[in-house]
């Protein structure tokens, strides 16, 4: 199973409505000449900006360009046919070998925005209605309080320029302290290279102005100075209405077009400038280490010996053939678990599991598989 960044996937949403997805199935190994069929791969797409984790929670890829790809989830690996143990001492071998089964994992799956702006401001300030009106997203736009609680990507376009602006959910005092759902939504603004504070001065809000401009800059740089820092630009939406002036902030209205075209170009300018400045992110996938290839351990009636390449050793079509059981016999020993099951304390004659097969240890020196 591949993740790999796509620029037409807006969200996760489909991800967290279905989160099981397997891919195709191979076939066994056969005689006549026919090794096991492969598998269909099995492709998802997510948005640039996707983060990775696997279920310890590191971070196994962070995919940030368009293509960029991680294989999560590795595929079992086809059957061999009869024909792969033709041999000087074995001219028609009988044997064929079974396809495994694939790997089973949970992953995390963050999307963190790539968006040139951020719009930044309380819930109910306007900021969906707000892109809604200069880009072609159509967010859903209600009268209450966290109308918003998935960020919505806007790309817009005006006079020859164009930015991608993200329509952040609304945050709250002390959102900077994980009240609410605050560092959750502040999280999304780390990767916007500007913010727009869009202040709110109708009757909706407490607070005024000045105060929503000084609680939301205060929460910004108390969750991460270095996103505090970044450009940023205030605007006063529902001028319509009559509101405070402030100082550098400009006044615009979604619902009468007042003011957005002179703030469309103060945006733009600001990521024009952010662009020049910032260094470029490649995004990057962890290689991980493939560690330990099988463990032995301990069980009431025997021992039980785990991991992909002992299962491999024995995935042989029909164990009961003695050339297939020699074979996988001398496969054991190669790998070392005939060494193992004897250092962990197993005795000639104990039963020893892999997978669903029961064997009795007996150990002895691997040949070479002919």
């Amino acid at each position: 199973m591949i993740l790999r960044a796509d620029p037409s996937v807006a969200s996760l949403i489909r991800y967290q409505r279905n989160p099981h997805h397997a891919a195709g199935n191979g076939t066994h190994g056969e005689g006549d000449v026919r090794h096991g069929k492969k598998g269909q791969d099995l492709i998802l797409p997510v948005p640039l900006g996707t983060i990775v984790e696997d279920e310890s929670g590191m971070v196994v890829a962070d995919l940030v360009e368009s293509g960029q790809e991680v294989v999560a989830v590795q595929g079992g690996r086809g059957g061999l046919g009869n024909a792969a143990f033709v041999g000087p001492a074995n001219k028609a071998p009988a044997v064929a070998e079974q396809g495994e089964y694939g790997s089973e994992e949970w992953f995390t799956l963050e999307m963190k925005l790539l968006a040139d702006a951020a719009l930044v401001g309380f819930p109910n300030a306007g900021k969906s209605t707000l892109i809604s009106k200069v880009s072609a997203a159509k967010p859903k736009i209600g009268d209450y309080p966290f109308t918003t609680l998935e960020p919505n990507l806007g790309v817009v376009a005006f006079d020859g320029r164009e930015f991608v602006l993200a329509d952040i959910p609304g945050l709250i005092e002390g959102a900077s302290e994980g009240r609410g759902l605050g560092h959750e939504f502040l999280r999304h603004t780390e990767r916007a290279r500007v913010l727009v504070y869009l202040l709110d001065p109708s009757e909706n809000q407490e607070k005024t102005p000045s105060e929503q401009l000084e609680i939301l800059r205060h929460e910004v740089r108390n969750y991460s100075t270095e996103l505090a820092d970044r450009p940023s630009l205030v605007l006063i939406n529902k001028a319509d209405l009559g509101v405070e002036v402030i100082v550098d902030a400009i006044s615009v209205s979604a619902v009468t077009g007042e003011g957005i075209n002179e703030a469309l170009h103060a945006i733009a300018d600001l990521v024009d400038l952010a662009e020049r400045e910032a260094p470029a992110r490649t995004g990057y996938v962890l290689y991980r280490p493939l560690g330990p290839t099988f463990s032995v351990s301990r069980e009431a009636d025997g021992w039980r010996v785990s991991g992909r390449s002992v299962e491999r050793a024995i995935s042989f079509a029909d164990l009961t053939l003695l050339e297939a059981a020699d074979m996988a016999a001398k496969r054991l020993s190669r790998l070392g678990v005939d060494e193992a099951l004897l250092e962990a304390g197993a005795r000639p004659g104990d039963d020893v599991m892999i997978g669903d097969i029961v064997f009795e240890f007996s150990p002895e020196v691997g040949d070479e598989e002919e």
